[in-house]
């Protein structure tokens, strides 16, 4: 699929996630979504961060100073800063972010591996990459598995376990450091309940409606090669022996000598 064509269809899908992040719903997963992002992020003091979300901004809270959302058109820019270009493609040096969320994009996107290998180029060595996805071991998962497809956000998006994005980031050299789920509650259009948010959140049970993956760049150390000391041939101790005892001979002769003349003076 060419960029010209990707552009409008990735606009339409995220117009369309708008109207489910303003329900009830939505608004709920929403605020446990941020809630669960906060630990991660409001301690980084790098310099810059993306975010590649669905939905409204979760990073309101970083102290990162040159903070950028991602748009797939400039229509939907939010601001000067917003970085438009085609997901697998992002206009961006290597390594140069301090953190790097997508926030369920990897859902909505044709070839998301690109993307994803895209996320973890720009990820510097010392940042985070963090990602969320709805669960589809979830009751809502196993929902959306029993009904017929519907166009609507969620529904409309391929949902993936943790375990096959930990798979994927293992293929870019990142490795899992942590999975939050959250979003504990029965139904799609129900509210996150307190008491189960508090329980599953406790126990991070797999069964929240949505995670959130926590990875870093793998840190390849550079191999140790031992230097072995020795001389190029063995010597034997007899050699050093010999070497000895001549010493000794010569020296023993020159002091007979010696002893000789004095008599003679005598």
């Amino acid at each position: 699929m060419s960029n010209s064509s990707m552009a409008p269809m990735l606009a339409k899908r995220m117009a369309q996630s708008q109207a489910y992040w303003q329900t009830e719903a939505g608004r709920s997963l929403w605020d446990v979504q941020r809630a669960c992002l906060g630990p991660v992020v409001e301690g980084r003091k790098g310099g810059h961060s993306l975010e590649m979300s669905m939905g409204p901004a979760l990073m309101t809270m970083s102290a990162i100073p040159h903070m950028m959302r991602w748009a797939p058109t400039r229509a939907l820019a939010e601001s000067p800063s917003t970085l438009v270009c085609p997901p697998g493609q992002l206009a961006l040096p290597d390594r140069c972010l301090d953190t790097v969320v997508v926030h369920h994009w990897l859902e909505h996107l044709p070839d998301a591996h690109y993307t994803l290998q895209e996320a973890a180029r720009v990820t510097a060595d010392n940042g985070v990459l963090v990602l969320f996805g709805f669960n589809p071991v979830s009751l809502s998962g196993v929902a959306q598995r029993w009904r017929k497809k519907q166009p609507q956000f969620p529904w409309n998006g391929q949902w993936r376990t943790a375990n096959r994005l930990r798979d994927w980031l293992a293929f870019v050299d990142f490795e899992v450091e942590r999975v939050d789920y959250c979003c504990f509650r029965g139904l799609v259009n129900a509210k996150c309940g307190e008491h189960w948010e508090a329980w599953g959140r406790r126990h991070n049970l797999p069964l929240g409606e949505s995670y959130m993956i926590q990875a870093q760049r793998r840190q390849r150390h550079a191999p140790i090669e031992r230097v072995k000391f020795g001389l190029s041939a063995p010597v034997s101790s007899s050699t050093l022996g010999a070497t000895r005892t001549g010493a000794s001979a010569r020296y023993q002769a020159s002091d007979q000598r010696r002893q000789n003349k004095d008599r003679e003076r005598e």
